[in-house]
């Protein structure tokens, strides 16, 4: 160790307590004045102001001559606006490509048959040094295990931290402090520790938000984060944008390098960071949802989901913009889902069981448990009926088989199971809210589930239930059981417990029941002699027919109805060109029950 020259100059400069404070002033360093990063060399200095901070525009478009600051960009936009597709592929990894240089420079740099640079930790091997120097500093100096115990500061190996002691610490005045016996080098930063640390004070307060800080370096970083909005670290793979140097690199490791080293002792789910599986635990292990909404009181596991959430449902902000279609978006994750299956056409998840692709995971995982059965494990003692999940088996016995309903509503008193359907019933019935919006029409929607079953009939066209007597395709699986019940087997399940007469529909049993055995009609008008049974039919009566009131509009061409089941009527027939009843005699379709049976009677001479 002692043929190691000291690479530094020492200035030497006296405080006004006497006591000597050492700056280190590096030769041959370059400092970029904006994030304090520093460089060896000049030219590495500029490379890293025109990638991170000046967004250079070195991609330019041969058709238009506009300029983008990453390749992807580049090709993107020729595919979309100048129909340019992806003719060279490369014949050793089959990665397609726009322009044939861009082929070449591809099988020169990854194909190339000589790989002279070999990583000694996990023998990747690389085109050249530099590449290789950097992947050892993402992937494998990340975790620096060596620990300077007079500073602090971490090392990638022991040569390193025996250096960094030598130039660093060694003939220099060590300063204790009293408290906690921690050294430091200067006085001023024992002072500084002693006042932050033991004494609690915030002497920096920031001049935005009023927060105060025990460290100037700290207020700094906030004001840079919080007000400024700065990202200063861009990833050179995916433009994804970082505030701090140690989440660009964890982010590379973990998303680029596909290093996973954290795994879950429960499920053998591995992650990336220790944070996230941590959250892994809490949220899916101990059931945790330990952050609630204060507007609407749902719950999240997660502090990031439930800003999101407030942000998106509660203030209706839509951040995130595409920068081909300029549509906008609440969550980041749904413009890149649109980006990726609108504009790239990608479906990346393919179905194991019958290869059907899909451009997102949880569309996948959605097909596997409606379509293929996958995932209920709770199968309740009782009817046999299966769940996903363990609460929702807990909650079905409580209610069904138990008749336990604690929840009452405090404005029409209506009781339910859970407090989850009390909170959604007043949401949905007394607020008339509609959180769920559809990312591709804008629809909205009180329930998440119906969303997603608009999603899957309207815009994927989808009808995954299939008849197996007469090949007629269903998008929903009640529709399917309700055609089979109905057409095939001829059966009328619902008998009414008064005169035995049966129904084929639940519905029509109800309304039989309340129309015929429900004795006098205590409800009647002055002004047009109808009686009604029941006073919620006479109020609707009278809203809908005397005051002409029409609640429900169309989201699609803003007409009104009165009632809501005209209105999904009309959605049905109108927008979705659903005719879900079929004639069996010539298998001409019908969009209502009544019209089949007018049909079949005038056509078919059925009775």
């Amino acid at each position: 160790m002692d043929k190691i020259e000291k690479k530094s100059e020492e200035i030497v400069s006296k405080d006004n307590s006497n006591e000597s404070d050492v700056v280190v002033s590096e030769k041959n360093q370059h400092v970029c004045d904006i994030c304090k990063e520093i460089f060896t060399l000049e030219s590495s200095l500029i490379t890293h102001q025109d990638t991170i901070h000046n967004k250079r525009k070195d991609y330019s478009c041969e058709k238009c001559e506009e300029k983008f600051e990453f390749q992807s960009h580049l090709s993107r936009h020729q595919i979309s606006e100048h129909r340019v597709h992806k003719d060279f592929v490369c014949h050793r990894c089959q990665k397609k490509f726009v322009k044939k240089s861009s082929l070449f420079a591809h099988q020169k740099l990854v194909h190339k048959d000589r790989e002279d640079f070999t990583c000694n930790k996990c023998e990747k091997k690389f085109e050249n040094k530099s590449t290789l120097l950097k992947h050892k500093k993402i992937f494998h100096e990340v975790f620096k295990n060596y620990l300077c115990e007079q500073c602090a500061k971490r090392f990638g190996n022991k040569y390193k931290l025996l250096v960094h002691i030598k130039t660093a610490h060694e003939s220099r005045k060590i300063f204790t402090c009293e408290k906690c016996e921690k050294t430091f080098q200067h006085k001023r930063i024992m002072i500084q520790h002693l006042h932050t640390v033991h004494e609690g004070r915030k002497d920096y307060p920031c001049d935005k938000c009023e927060k105060k800080f025990g460290y100037k370096s700290v207020l700094l970083k906030h004001q840079k984060i919080i007000h400024e909005g700065r990202r200063d670290y861009a990833c050179d793979k995916c433009e994804e944008k970082f505030t701090q140097k140690p989440s660009l690199l964890s982010h590379q490791k973990t998303v680029h390098g596909g290093w996973k080293d954290y795994g879950c002792d429960k499920c053998a789910k591995k992650f990336g960071k220790n944070s996230d599986l941590r959250k892994h635990q809490r949220v899916i292990h101990e059931g945790r949802k330990d952050f609630a909404c204060k507007y609407c009181e749902k719950k999240f596991g997660d502090q990031s989901n439930l800003k999101a959430h407030q942000k998106t449902v509660h203030e209706g902000r839509k951040d995130y913009a595409c920068d081909q279609c300029k549509k906008k978006f609440g969550y980041k994750s749904h413009l890149l889902y649109h980006q990726k299956t609108v504009h790239d056409g990608r479906k990346d998840y393919a179905c194991d069981k019958c290869e059907k692709k899909f451009g997102h995971i949880s569309n996948l995982l959605k097909h596997k448990k409606t379509v293929h059965k996958c995932g209920k494990d709770f199968v309740c003692d009782k009817c046999k009926k299966k769940f996903r999940q363990k609460k929702h088996l807990l909650i079905h016995q409580r209610t069904i088989h138990e008749g336990r309903k604690n929840y009452v509503c405090d404005c029409c008193e209506k009781k339910f199971g859970g407090k989850s359907d009390l909170l959604r019933h007043q949401r949905l019935v007394h607020e008339g809210r509609k959180d769920y919006e559809c990312i591709n029409c804008q629809k909205k929607f009180g329930l998440k589930e119906n969303m997603i079953r608009h999603q899957k009939i309207v815009h994927e066209s989808r009808t995954d239930f299939s008849c197996d007597k007469c090949e007629k395709k269903f998008g929903r699986k009640t529709d399917l059981s309700k055609h089979q019940r109905i057409v095939h087997e001829s059966r009328k399940d619902f008998s009414c417990d008064k005169c035995e007469k049966k129904f084929e529909e639940k519905s029509t049993l109800l309304l039989h029941q309340m129309t015929v055995h429900e004795g006098p009609r205590d409800f009647a008008f002055d002004f047009c002699e109808k009686k009604f049974g029941r006073r919620t039919l006479w109020l609707r009566h009278k809203k809908i027919v005397h005051e002409g009131s029409k609640d429900f509009s169309c989201n699609h061409c803003e007409k009104k109805f009165g009632r809501k089941s005209h209105l999904l009527f009309h959605e049905k027939t109108v927008h979705e060109g659903r005719k879900n009843f079929a004639c069996e005699k010539c298998k001409k379709n019908f969009g209502l029950k009544h019209n089949l049976r007018k049909h079949q009677r005038t056509f078919h001479d059925c009775r």
